[in-house]
């Protein structure tokens, strides 16, 4: 069998980048750093503690966890759209979180069968991402 490639980050794009991060601080409680006009200010995302080990190279603690980031928009770049689920432990609440931040929610939660309740929102800046409360 190949090997597989794993995820192992994530991207957004936004056109505000201090309603973004507030956003996702909020709803979902991931630690934000801006990396300031010299690193094309990009956001850094934090969703999983890193291991600070040297063998480690600081990825994710949790095994399959992933951290990423936020890009601002650019009219020159195609297909600025992420591709992501968020893993929460009560969809009801968190439902209320994106509309509380000023996000919207797309329908109702649907149940998958051995996976979970999943239901997609749209942020405040526009992106479809999805959520899962897992079974």
């Amino acid at each position: 069998m190949k090997k597989m490639n794993p995820v192992v980050h994530f991207e957004i794009p936004y056109e505000n980048g201090d309603r973004i991060a507030k956003f996702y601080q909020n709803v979902f409680g991931w630690q934000i750093k801006k990396l300031g006009i010299f690193m094309g200010n990009y956001i850094l995302a934090t969703t999983v503690e890193p291991d600070h080990k040297e063998d480690k190279g600081g990825h994710p603690k949790l095994a399959g966890g992933i951290n990423g980031g936020f890009y601002p928009k650019s009219s020159d770049k195609p297909q600025q759209y992420p591709s992501i689920v968020i893993a929460v432990e009560n969809i009801e609440e968190s439902m209320k979180n994106v509309i509380k931040e000023g996000g919207k929610v797309l329908g109702e939660p649907m149940d998958v069968p051995t996976v979970g309740r999943y239901v997609s929102i749209v942020d405040t800046e526009g992106n479809r991402v999805s959520m899962l409360q897992p079974s």
